[in-house]
């Protein structure tokens, strides 16, 4: 048994992403088990020659163009199917209809994930309409969080995206977004600051949602926008 095999065994039955770390505790632990000279040999793997094999395996699977690839994201690595072949792998689950979120949502969240922290009115001077529906729906689908207070009369709240957010679009940081450096150097509507007599108290933090697991998006292409959007 190689290092190479033991990490691409654990990585298919895991299900969830697996950081380094994660992948050498379980070779670390495995000696409970067993006292097999190769277990206990694996067992001395650290976490940057675990990264090495598991970089030539991505590598690997994509140069062969195989149906299914290592990808590396925000919570670790793990095996997903080629988005290109996500017509054939729906066939399987034929009651799980993808989620999607309608053209103002997607909008919304990619003014989010490029100008993060963000307040609501920020969002809307560069929309042009409110937002409080989408922004619901993105919280929602734990795509987006709040991430605190802004230093600015009225104390409006901040909007981030999650680490799901990062986890389901296959990013391991927000660097790696499309033209990220060039979109954010782009200068943005802002909201205006109001008049001293009529600033607002702070914002109300919005009723917490059930602590449930983010709803499905089955892939990327699940994200379109929806035939009818509402604003």
């Amino acid at each position: 048994m190689t290092l190479r095999q033991a990490l691409e065994a654990l990585v298919f039955a895991s299900q969830k992403p697996l950081t380094p770390r994660d992948f050498a505790a379980a070779l670390k632990s495995a000696t409970e088990f067993s006292g097999e000279e190769a277990v206990v040999a694996l067992s001395k793997t650290k976490p940057p020659e675990i990264e090495t094999v598991l970089r030539d395996l991505e590598r690997e699977y994509r140069e062969q163009e195989r149906g299914f690839r290592l990808n590396e994201n925000a919570a670790g690595w793990q095996v997903v199917s080629h988005e290109e072949c996500a017509v054939w792998v729906r066939q399987l689950f034929p009651e799980n209809k993808p989620t999607r979120l309608s053209a103002p949502a997607l909008e919304t969240l990619a003014i989010i994930a490029y100008r993060q922290p963000i307040t609501r009115a920020d969002i809307e001077a560069v929309r042009g309409v409110a937002v409080d529906g989408v922004m619901n729906t993105l919280l929602d689908r734990s795509l987006v969080k709040i991430s605190g207070r802004a230093e600015v009369p009225g104390r409006p709240l901040l909007y981030q995206t999650t680490d799901f957010f990062l986890q389901h679009f296959g990013l391991r940081e927000l660097d790696e977004l499309p033209n990220s450096s060039e979109l954010r150097r782009i200068q943005l509507p802002t909201a205006a600051p109001p008049p001293a007599a009529e600033q607002p108290g702070p914002e109300v933090l919005p009723e917490p949602a059930p602590e449930t697991e983010p709803l499905p998006l089955t892939e990327a292409s699940s994200l379109e926008p929806d035939e009818n959007p509402a604003p």
